[in-house]
């Protein structure tokens, strides 16, 4: 055992090779966690968690007694583009080189409860995933895959109903009944609200589908995990690991009320829910935070007095984090996300995805994705993290970060029950606000330098190489499956089609039936995902949120910065000579919901001193033109980060100059390959800020445009 003597004489020669105190290399997380440098047995020594065992509650080393000894983690790429041919070559590829299970990536339009001819969608079909439009569709996605055989999970939230209903069809028509299905349907429509944004119901009806869908599943679908409850995109817009942790277990709480309510007893589905979190690169804390997500969650289910353990037992996926892939120097993204991919095998999860180095720049090769999935078949069978459960028991470190987490998780959980649970929470805007206030701290410590990534923002490259990237012509995917919409109208029978759509709309209207019931038999008569979804859309409207911007977080967090200072100073200076502000329009086109970057760089725009107004989600090119002229902005900025800016910026520039807004400045940031930045340009786009990019550069080089602009007018 340690004792203090001998901790004292650690600290005589700590203080005397820094010449300092220990205490200066205490490191303050964004959590609010001080990691000390040294830690002994002392920080262990009244640990509740302590002494637990593998696949006993509270399952804090791990769901199964055996773990990876026993059987290794699920290697299941999330993956799809384009056409559902297309998608289907990578995969059953993908299944030949090792990868166990499917998870399918669907475009933003599929995501939007949008057919890919409704003119809304015309930059998004099969650009950010795989279209489907029909179980025509859904049949050539899995066309010699055996669903009987191969666990499928669907990232699917906003169309969450049209999309399962096709893939029961599918399934049928393939020859497999519904009760052998196996996968898993993300269907976590609360963190929707709070971050990704790939809604269309408002909050409670799409409670109401949720609960339809566990119901369905629960009696139909034995094999079928109904919900997957999901921190990963809260991580990736911005929220420290706390939050990532606290709002997800809360948003299952929810869920499993609302199950409860719908008059399901608790072990008949709390068995087949799962979980889904990023792994970023804090190493220790994010194997410790999926160490504290298992413990937290049995404490939330003994409210609910289940018989069976596991009903208290969290399962999860992970994916490596998006967010912290660079454009910059991007080879360093594979070192990245084998980390990460170690992480998350020390914390025990079941199924793993690890992205492509090249995502920060466009959609991942078949070069890229092998490398990929190749991560996570070396990290199984060469670096013998398999052998044992559990590695990471009974470390200082470890142990007490999984305490520490768990406690700060648990007391922000208790947050979100004072406000009435987490549907009252988000519609009180509180988990929104705290994300972004994190995500924006975030982006200062990074642009200051205080938060060092590798060829970002030190050690840069004097100059980048080409790398190849994987480009999808968007109008001829689109053409495509505007054929097959024909073609399946035509060829099903309108009088039963008719019908079905009318006893699913009756289902929305009164409350009585299962919505899924319903559109199951809606897809069967070939009614497409549009018109499944505008079927509850007649009963339950759209859900429309209305765009903040978060001011007082970059501004002091950068006020010790000099660039930052100088660029403020320089903003005040046009301003007095000019005597306006320059105003720019944020701008999101397209059916993309992410807006971390958006947010953020409305954010310390505003605080930097720029009049900025924060345009609405989903618009498209003219509707975004018509706002700039309306608000008489000098700028529209567009976040782009779902490869549509071929299609869409050009179209605003045509918008603004048809609209007699032909002075108006257009940039754009976001996930945009080097070699599409000329045909922005010729396409009459100033400037492209691609990831990484410091928003003090940004900001500079956007008032370098915009006083060319006032000093010409």
């Amino acid at each position: 055992m340690t004792d203090n003597k001998t901790t004292a004489d650690w600290e005589k020669l700590a203080e005397r090779e820094l010449k300092a105190s220990p205490d200066t290399l205490t490191w303050q997380t964004p959590e609010g966690i001080a990691v000390k440098p040294l830690y002994t047995e002392a920080d262990t020594a009244n640990l509740a968690h302590l002494g637990s065992l593998p696949g006993i509650s509270p399952f804090t080393r791990g769901p199964r007694a055996t773990m990876y000894a026993g059987r290794p983690w699920t290697i299941r790429q999330y993956a799809g583009f384009s056409t559902a041919e297309e998608s289907n070559a990578f995969y059953r590829k993908a299944l030949l080189a090792g990868q166990k299970g499917l998870s399918v990536a669907f475009d933003l339009a599929t995501h939007r409860g949008y057919d890919s001819d409704h003119p809304r969608v015309t930059g998004d079909v099969g650009k950010a995933g795989v279209a489907i439009d029909s179980v025509e569709d859904m049949k050539i996605l899995f066309d010699r895959i055996p669903l009987a055989e191969m666990s499928v999970s669907m990232t699917m939230n906003g169309a969450v109903i049209p999309i399962l209903a096709n893939f029961i069809v599918a399934g049928e028509e393939q020859g497999v009944s519904r009760a052998d299905l196996s996968g898993t349907i993300q269907n976590d429509i609360l963190k929707e609200f709070m971050v990704r944004n790939t809604y269309i119901y408002p909050p409670a009806p799409s409670m109401r589908i949720i609960a339809d869908i566990i119901e369905y599943t629960a009696k139909e679908m034995p094999k079928f995990n109904s919900i997957s409850i999901s921190g990963y995109h809260m991580q990736e817009a911005g929220a420290t690991l706390v939050q990532e942790l606290a709002f997800t277990l809360a948003d299952g709480r929810e869920y499993v009320r609302a199950a409860i309510a719908k008059g399901l007893d608790v072990d008949d589905f709390a068995g087949r829910l799962s979980f889904f979190f990023a792994i970023g690169m804090n190493f220790f804390m994010e194997a410790a935070k999926l160490r504290a997500a298992r413990l937290l969650w049995s404490r939330i289910m003994e409210e609910f007095e289940p018989k069976k353990a596991a009903s208290s037992m969290l399962r999860t996926h992970c994916q490596t984090s998006g967010v912290s892939l660079s454009e910059q120097d991007p080879y360093n993204n594979i070192v990245r996300t084998a980390y990460e991919a170690l992480s998350a095998a020390l914390g025990g999860t079941q199924s793993l995805h690890t992205n492509s180095f090249d995502e920060a720049i466009a959609l991942p090769t078949e070069f890229s994705a092998r490398i990929a999935r190749n991560t996570q078949l070396i990290l199984q069978h060469e670096t013998g993290v398999t052998k044992v459960v559990d590695p990471l028991a009974g470390s200082y470190y470890v142990e007490s970060l999984t305490s520490e987490l768990a406690e700060k998780a648990w007391a922000l959980i208790e947050d979100v029950e004072t406000l009435g649970g987490m549907t009252k929470a988000i519609e009180s805007g509180l988990p929104k606000r705290l994300i972004e206030e994190a995500a924006t701290r975030r982006q200062a410590a990074v642009d200051r330098g205080e938060e060092v990534i590798v060829g970002v923002n030190k050690y840069r490259l004097n100059e980048e190489a080409a790398i190849e990237t994987l480009e999808i012509d968007n109008r001829a995917v689109r053409d495509g499956q505007i054929r097959r919409l024909e073609k399946t109208r035509a060829l099903r029978d309108p009088v039963v089609w008719q019908d079905r759509l009318d006893r699913l709309k009756y289902t929305a209207r009164t409350g009585k039936g299962n919505l899924l019931e319903a559109a199951v038999e809606a897809a069967r008569a070939r009614a497409t995902v549009g018109e499944i979804s505008d079927a509850m859309r007649e009963s339950f409207g759209d859900h429309t949120a209305m765009p903040e911007v978060v001011t007082e977080i970059y501004g002091p967090a950068s006020s010790g910065d000099p660039e930052y200072q100088m660029i403020v100073s320089r903003l005040r200076a046009e301003i007095d000579r000019s005597g306006k502000r320059p105003k720019i329009l944020v701008a999101k086109l397209g059916q993309d919901g992410h807006d971390r970057g958006a947010k953020v760089i409305a954010s310390a725009f505003s605080d930097i001193g720029f009049e900025v107004i924060a345009g609405p989600l989903f618009q498209t090119p003219d509707e975004a033109a018509d706002l700039a002229i309306e608000k008489g902005v000098d700028i529209v900025g567009v976040s782009s980060l779902a490869a549509g800016h071929k299609t869409l910026l050009p179209e605003l520039v045509d918008e603004l100059k048809a609209s007699g807004g032909g002075h108006i400045i257009v940039v754009c940031g976001g996930v945009i390959p080097r070699k599409d930045y000329q045909f922005l340009m010729d396409h009459g786009v100033s400037a492209i800020f691609g990831p990484g990019t410091n928003v003090v550069d940004a900001a500079r080089a956007v008032l370098d445009l915009a006083e060319g602009r006032l000093r010409n007018e």
